[in-house]
């Protein structure tokens, strides 16, 4: 059962790929499905109802952005390029949110697109496949999926320390969410960073991959063959 994972888990890509896409999901699964209708009603005094409708709106430029960012990746045969152009994608929107404002802010388009380029964190999940063997994709899908939502996981208390903290336990505004964001903003950075030293894989890299060798027949077969 072990087997496969220390494979995966010995292949210093596995973590580049983990660490890339779970930097890029902190900006959506913590700052906008746990903390955006809040930074939208303390920071923007919009109401209820309204910032839940704009939040809304980033999960649904997942469903746009995900299929799109990976067909544009086979389509070119890139996937490097693809992976660093949605993080920065990612990276312009999350500026405009939290710091310009919220008058120059289009109504449901900053979320939106935020959304679209977060797509991109789906990438690695296929590169992951790609730089592990054949056998163990499985357990490297897996492995990948561990690594994102344990940072997740682990994040989502750290940021809401980090509010408490810099609000000394009073009323969150807008000063205090943009003071904060800034893990976000460094996490896309940093995403960006590690996606530059990711092996590219794909169709027009024109590198053949050194997969493991397959696990050794059983004795009665090879005495057949």
């Amino acid at each position: 059962m072990f087997a496969p994972y220390k494979s995966v888990l010995t292949n210093p890509q596995s973590y580049l790929c983990g660490f890339a896409a779970g930097l890029l999901f902190l900006p959506t699964t913590i700052g906008d499905m746990i903390w955006g209708v809040s930074f939208l009603r303390a920071g923007w005094q919009i109401d209820h109802a309204e910032a839940v409708n704009r939040a809304a709106m980033v999960p649904l430029g997942w469903v746009v952005g995900s299929p799109l960012l990976g067909y544009v990746a086979d389509h070119f045969g890139r996937r490097k390029p693809v992976l660093i152009g949605g993080a920065v994608v990612m990276l312009l929107t999350s500026l405009v949110i939290l710091y310009a404002p919220h008058s120059v802010v289009p109504p449901y388009l900053a979320g939106f697109l935020l959304g679209v380029g977060s797509g991109a964190a789906m990438i690695p999940y296929t590169i992951i496949k790609e730089v592990n063997a054949d056998e163990v994709k499985g357990s490297a899908t897996g492995a990948i999926n561990f690594l994102v939502f344990t940072l997740s996981a682990l994040m989502a208390p750290v940021y809401g320390w980090v509010l408490l903290e810099l609000s000394a336990g009073g009323v969150l505004g807008i000063e205090i969410f943009q003071k904060a964001g800034v893990i976000g903003v460094a996490g896309i950075v940093l995403a960006i960073i590690l996606s530059v030293f990711i092996r590219e894989t794909g169709s027009a890299a024109g590198t053949t991959l050194k997969l493991a060798p397959p696990p050794p027949l059983h004795p009665a077969l090879g005495a057949v063959r």
